[in-house]
């Protein structure tokens, strides 16, 4: 009787957590433009702190649950948990993964409290310290709630090259004020007005984002690349890491993937051969001395085929000697084409222990896990006869400022590794995909995206999203990549900051106005 008591007074959180987790990829976008309605009615109606607070949390509970389950297999294929072990970190993990809508209620209540707000200004505070509160939230795979529009390629997602998709994250939460006031007074003609004014200009959004893809400039320049997917199992990857095995199957696999897909393109023109986060079983680098036959292997195998290469690779930081995460071009000789990069925004508890430059003992009381030395960031560009490519390997791809570096420097084309066998089939690698490949929309570049067990394709400057390749099957294909040779920066490229500064400002201004208007 208690928890259908709990579930008929928390009933509004509740609903707000089933539109936002099923408005999330793979979902349609369907409720994010009102998927947090329910929740502020609840908020509204709250004389505690407590109540609010809890509010949040049954929304992001809810949610989390429902479009980031994929962590329940992460936690059972990665850390080696028994599923039931799994779920309960699954549990644990919706509880605190999104506290931002928690905190912004907690915020919201206690600004409301101190001013004793009106109504339509408490409103407004609401919203814009929700937009915020996303906005710099802290999770541990920074999505937002612009990433859907362009899942569903709605045409709305092109605005990204003017705000960025955390721009339109911003924008999707600001729909929902106006549709909470045409709920408010859904029996009255403003209630009716507004909601129509709420269509017309999404409608309106829409039409702009296919005048900005029609006004995009024409290519000038076009290569063709061998993507090589390997679908090289996680046990496999960590014997062959180990010492265990493996290594020259999957260098093998490979080879052999590369070679069939040449000869079945041997009448094109290939201008390179791109393989997936650490594809090559074993290390690379320009001054290491090779551990085993492998590096000779590759090297035959390129002159044979006269072919360039970008594959991931371990490497090594000297004078540290860690590890490094990285990604090498070599040429058609096989020879390495210095510098090569390393991974620079190092995924926690899976490549590094936070913290533990200063608890150096910590590392004794956790699974094993990966210690890797960060890379040189985002001031490298990889030279192919040309080409500008900027390197990204995996989890770096869903940063918008480590993408706009890159495009700073006078990148042509992004290209991403990525390893997803962590994860399963379900939801992760199509989140994942989509956030990657968003990055060339922000700066209209295209993206390369080759995985070890998929998704691998290419997206377009336009956004538009080539062949994809299948999950968990080996697979290589060509693509015929069009771009546009230096190309110019976009509106969100030269004023990355203007929404953030225009976001503190109107949340300023709410203040100041909510001061000025507080009863004397």
């Amino acid at each position: 009787m208690l928890k259908f008591t709990a579930v008929k007074r928390y009933w509004l959180p509740i609903l707000s957590g089933i539109f936002i987790g099923t408005s999330y990829i793979p979902f349609p976008p369907w409720a994010a433009l009102f998927g947090f309605v329910p929740l502020w009615i609840f908020w509204q109606q709250q004389t505690n702190l407590k109540s609010v607070i809890f509010g949040g949390v049954t929304t992001a509970f809810i949610f989390t649950l429902i479009g980031f389950n994929w962590m329940t297999y992460l936690l059972h294929e990665f850390a080696g948990l028994p599923w039931v072990v799994a779920a309960t970190g699954m549990i644990i993990y919706a509880l605190v993964a999104h506290s931002f809508v928690a905190i912004a209620g907690a915020a919201w209540f206690l600004l409301k409290q101190k001013f004793n707000c009106s109504q339509t200004l408490s409103l407004f505070l609401m919203a814009i310290i929700t937009i915020i509160s996303e906005a710099y939230s802290f999770t541990l795979f920074d999505w937002n709630f612009g990433y859907s529009w362009f899942g569903s390629q709605i045409p709305f997602y092109q605005l990204a090259e003017i705000v960025g998709f955390s721009g339109l994250s911003a924008i999707t939460l600001a729909f929902n004020l106006p549709i909470y006031l045409a709920w408010q007074w859904r029996n009255e003609l403003k209630g009716k007005m507004i909601f129509g004014s709420v269509i017309g200009v999404f409608a309106l959004l829409n039409v702009i984002g296919l005048m900005l893809e029609a006004r995009l400039p024409k290519t000038d320049s076009e290569f063709n690349v061998l993507m090589v997917q390997g679908n090289v199992g996680s046990m496999e990857k960590m014997a062959a890491e180990s010492g265990d095995g493996y290594g020259q199957s999957i260098l093998n696999r490979y080879l052999s993937l590369t070679h069939n897909a040449l000869e079945k393109h041997k009448d094109e023109k290939i201008d390179f051969v791109f393989w997936a986060e650490s594809a090559f079983p074993t290390f690379l680098g320009e001054n290491l001395t090779p551990q085993n036959d492998y590096p000779r292997q590759l090297r035959k195998f390129l002159t044979q085929h006269n072919v360039p290469l970008i594959t991931g690779a371990y490497g090594v930081k000297f004078p540290e000697k860690l590890l490094t995460n990285s990604l090498f071009l070599l040429n058609e000789k096989g020879d390495v084409i210095p510098p090569h990069y390393s991974k620079t925004i190092l995924l926690a508890f899976g490549e590094y222990i936070p913290f533990e430059e200063f608890f150096p003992q910590i590392r004794h009381f956790l699974p094993p896990i990966g210690h890797f030395a960060k890379g040189q960031g985002a001031t490298t560009l990889f030279n192919l006869n040309g080409l500008k490519l900027a390197p990204q390997i995996c989890y770096e791809g869903l940063f918008a400022y480590f993408s706009r570096d890159l495009a700073n420097l006078g990148a042509d084309v992004i290209v991403n590794v990525t390893n997803d066998s962590w994860y399963g089939t379900w939801q992760q690698p199509y989140q994942h995909f989509y956030m990657t490949l968003a990055r060339g929309v922000e700066f209209r570049r295209p993206v390369l995206r080759v995985t070890n067990t998929g998704i691998s394709s290419v997206s377009l400057a336009s956004g538009k999203i080539l062949q994809r390749s299948p999950i968990h099957e080996q697979w290589a294909d060509v693509y015929h990549v069009p771009y546009v040779k230096n190309p110019s920066p976009t509106f969100y490229q030269q004023h990355f900051y203007l929404l953030p500064i225009m976001l503190w400002i109107t949340f300023i201004s709410l203040i100041i106005l909510a001061w000025q208007r507080r009863p004397k």
